[in-house]
């Protein structure tokens, strides 16, 4: 590794702390958020649709400063993000559903990556197992997100 590499390495880990935080933040805005009623499906779906909303007027903007090539692509992005949030505004069932499915496939994949590197550094690091049981939740979180979805499609 490098000098520099290190220097920062050092730094975050001086600042471990910060990590713990935020976690323990998230945690306590999940719990008051996820009620799972209608109210958090609703909040979540306008959230998104708000999200979506404003990323695509930015992307409109990144028009204005963009190279030929780049100008299409943040054009369509913008419809894109700007449509998502119709969509959203009109259909939040649907917008939440949808939004589950994919957080579920992203965590799946995180949490498969995670048990992956967790067997593979098992000689290099003392702590591979806590990379395997994170990787281990995050697929029961998947799992348990997927059956939400089909929970709020139904309803």
């Amino acid at each position: 590794m490098m000098f520099e590499e290190r220097e920062i390495v050092e730094e975050a880990a001086d600042r471990w702390w910060l990590f713990l935080l935020t976690g323990i933040a998230w945690l306590i805005v999940a719990l008051i958020v996820f009620q799972w009623n209608y109210t958090t499906v609703y909040a979540v779906s306008f959230l998104f649709g708000f999200v979506a909303l404003f990323a695509g007027i930015n992307e409109f903007f990144q028009i204005t400063v963009s190279t030929s090539g780049w100008k299409i692509v943040h054009g369509i992005l913008g419809v894109l993000f700007i449509l998502a949030a119709v969509w959203a505004f009109v259909h939040p069932h649907n917008a939440f559903a949808t939004l589950a499915a994919l957080i579920a496939f992203f965590i799946l994949i995180k949490g498969i990556f995670d048990i992956t590197v967790a067997f593979v550094t098992k000689d290099e690091f003392e702590l591979w197992w806590l990379q395997l049981i994170v990787g281990l939740i995050e697929i029961l979180l998947a799992f348990k997100l997927k059956g939400l979805r089909r929970r709020v499609a139904v309803a």
